[in-house]
C-alpha cells in the first residue's frame, strides 16, 4: 500500500474544519513535500516527524513522499498535524498494519523523541469530531478539555508509539475524563463591602438582568471592589455556556485550564491596551479581551484613560454580542456576549466635589476628561451611578457591628438566580437582550409610567436607545420583586440609575 489517508482538524476561529491528511509513497529521489497551503510551522513538521519516527524505532522510508493536507484552499497552521502525518507515513509504508484509521481523528505536535505535545483548540475539534461520529486522539494535556464534548469519544495519548500500539490492538489508550463544574466557589464576597447601599443595589440589578454598569466616584470609594464581586453573584453557568467559555479558552494563547471549568470569566485589561488586544486580531485572528470575557465580566477600570478609539470598538459587540475580524487572507467571527462593568473618577485628580475641597482641576480639564468617553458609548451603558466616599465610621466597623447592614454574595445571588429564572421562563434570555417588540410585550407601560418617561426624555434628552434600556432595567427591577407588571416605581428607580449626579 503506497497511499494512506488520516483525518485531523484545522482551527479557524472557533471552527474546526476537517482536514484529510493524504500520504503517497512514490518512486524517485528520497524527499518529503507538504502541499495544501501549509504555513511555516506546518512545513517544519517534516523534520519533527522524521526524527520522531526514527527515535520511536520505525524506519523513515527512503522514497518520494507527498503529504497533501486537503482541502487545499484552507490555511493550515501549527504543529497539530504532526501525529496524523506520522501515522500516514507509517500506514503508507506498511509499517502500521491497521484498518482503524478511518474511525479516528488525530491531533498532536510531535517532539523529536516521539512524545506528544499539547495543541490549541482541542475542544472545538472534539465538538466537530463528535458531529462526524469519529473518535478523537489528543495529547494527555488536552484530554480534559476534549472530554467536555459529550458526543465525542476522546482518548489521551503520551506518544506516537502509544497511538500505534492502540491502533494495532496491543495496548488501548486511556479514555479522557471530564472535569467537574466548579461554579462560584472561592469568589470574593460582597459582605466585604461596607456601606455603598445604592452601588450594591445597582450591582444586584446588573447581575439580575445582565446589564452594563458604569460607576463614577473618587479614588478608594470601592468601585473596583464592587466590580470584582459581580461574578460571585451571577447565576451559575449552564453546560452550554460553560462549553462556549471553554472553547474560547481552548483557542486562546493561555489555553484551557480545567480548574476554571464552570467559572464565569472576569477580565480586567489595563487602560494602555490596544484595540487589537481588546477585540482580537492578528494575521491569524485570535480572540481579544471581549471574547475572553464571553458569558462573564469585562471590567474597564479608569475608563477615560483608555484611548477613545479603543473604546469605540466596544459599541458593536455591546449591541450584537459578536465580533467579526477581517484580514486580507483570513476572516473569523468570535462570540462576545460580555457584561461590561466600568469605573471612572469624576475628574483627572479624582476629587471633584469632595468636601475637603482638594480638587485642583479647572472646568476645562473636567470637561475634557469626561469628553474622552463618547456619547454613543455612554448611551449603551444601562446603569450609570455615582459611588461616594465611604464614611470612616462604616470603614472602621467590625464584622459583628456590620451584621444586618451588609449581605453576603450567597444571599444576593439567591435573589439574582430567582429573577433570572423568571426571565428564562418568559423569554429564555436575560432582560438586557430583549428586543424592542419583546420589550413592548414584557414591560407594558401604564399611564403614569408613560408620563414619567415622557418627562424624563424631555429633561435628560434621552435617546430611543436609552429609553429602551431604561425599560429593560425597570423590567429587571420588577423581576427582583417578583412582580409581573412594570409600575411607575420601577421606572422611577431605573431612571435614577441612568443619569450620574
Amino acid at each position: 500500500m503506497s497511499l494512506a489517508t488520516v483525518y485531523s482538524r484545522a482551527q479557524t476561529g472557533l471552527q474546526a474544519p476537517l482536514v484529510s491528511v493524504e500520504v503517497h509513497m512514490g518512486n524517485g529521489l528520497p524527499s518529503l513535500s507538504l502541499v495544501g497551503l501549509p504555513e511555516a510551522a506546518v512545513k517544519e513538521s517534516k523534520d519533527r516527524v522524521r526524527a520522531a519516527l526514527i527515535n520511536s524505532g520505525y524506519q523513515f522510508p527512503a522514497r518520494r513522499i507527498t503529504v497533501n493536507l486537503a482541502p487545499a484552499d484552507l490555511p493550515k497552521e501549527g504543529g497539530r498535524f504532526d501525529l496524523a502525518i506520522a501515522l500516514g507515513i507509517l500506514a503508507a509504508s506498511g509499517q502500521l498494519q491497521t484498518d482503524q484509521l478511518e474511525r479516528y481523528e488525530f491531533l498532536g505536535e510531535l517532539s523529536l523523541g516521539g512524545g506528544l505535545r499539547p495543541i490549541r483548540g482541542a475542544l472545538p475539534a472534539a465538538l466537530a469530531c463528535g458531529d462526524d461520529r469519529r473518535r478523537l486522539v489528543v495529547p494527555v494535556v488536552n484530554a480534559p478539555e476534549a472530554a467536555l464534548a459529550s458526543d465525542c469519544e476522546s482518548f489521551a495519548a503520551k506518544s506516537l508509539l502509544a497511538v500505534a500500539a492502540a491502533l494495532t490492538g496491543q495496548s488501548p489508550l486511556e479514555q479522557a475524563q471530564c472535569p467537574t463544574l466548579n461554579g462560584v466557589d472561592a469568589m470574593p464576597d460582597l459582605a466585604d463591602v461596607r456601606a455603598q447601599h445604592q452601588a450594591r443595589r445597582a450591582l444586584e440589578i446588573a447581575a439580575a438582568g445582565n446589564h452594563s454598569l458604569l460607576m463614577q466616584g473618587p479614588p478608594g470609594s470601592g468601585k473596583s471592589m464592587l466590580a470584582c464581586r459581580l461574578a460571585g453573584i451571577l447565576p451559575p453557568m449552564t453546560e452550554s455556556e460553560a462549553l462556549e467559555v471553554a472553547a474560547v479558552q481552548s483557542i486562546s494563547g493561555g489555553g484551557f485550564d480545567h480548574r476554571l471549568w464552570g467559572k464565569r470569566p472576569f477580565r480586567s485589561p489595563h487602560h494602555t491596551s490596544s484595540a487589537v488586544a481588546l477585540v482580537g486580531g492578528g494575521s491569524s485572528p485570535r480572540p481579544g479581551e471581549i471574547t475572553l470575557a464571553h458569558n462573564g465580566v469585562l471590567f474597564l477600570d479608569e475608563l477615560p484613560e483608555f484611548d477613545r478609539r479603543v473604546l469605540e470598538v466596544l459599541r458593536e459587540p455591546l449591541e450584537t454580542g459578536r465580533i467579526s475580524i477581517s484580514r486580507a487572507a483570513r476572516q473569523a467571527e468570535f462570540p462576545s456576549r460580555f457584561q461590561l462593568i466600568a469605573a471612572m473618577n469624576p475628574c483627572p485628580c479624582g476629587y471633584l466635589g469632595d468636601a475637603s475641597g482638594r480638587c485642583c482641576c479647572t472646568a476645562d480639564q473636567v470637561q475634557r476628561y469626561a469628553g474622552r468617553i463618547s456619547g454613543p458609548l455612554l448611551d449603551r451603558i444601562d446603569l450609570q451611578i455615582t459611588v461616594p466616599r465611604v464614611e470612616k465610621s462604616a470603614l472602621l466597623q467590625t464584622e459583628d457591628e456590620a451584621v444586618g447592614y451588609t449581605e453576603s454574595s450567597a444571599m444576593v445571588r439567591d435573589r439574582v438566580v430567582a429573577a433570572r429564572a423568571r426571565q428564562q421562563e418568559r423569554r429564555a434570555k436575560p432582560n438586557a437582550q430583549l428586543g424592542v417588540k419583546e420589550l413592548e410585550q414584557d414591560a407594558v407601560l401604564d399611564g403614569a409610567s408613560r408620563q414619567l418617561l415622557e418627562q424624563a426624555m424631555d429633561r435628560f434628552s434621552l435617546s430611543a436607545r436609552a429609553l429602551h434600556r431604561v425599560r429593560r432595567v425597570a423590567r429587571t427591577i420588577a423581576d427582583l420583586q417578583a412582580q409581573g407588571q412594570v409600575g411607575v416605581g420601577h421606572i422611577s428607580e431605573a431612571l435614577g440609575y441612568r443619569v450620574m449626579r
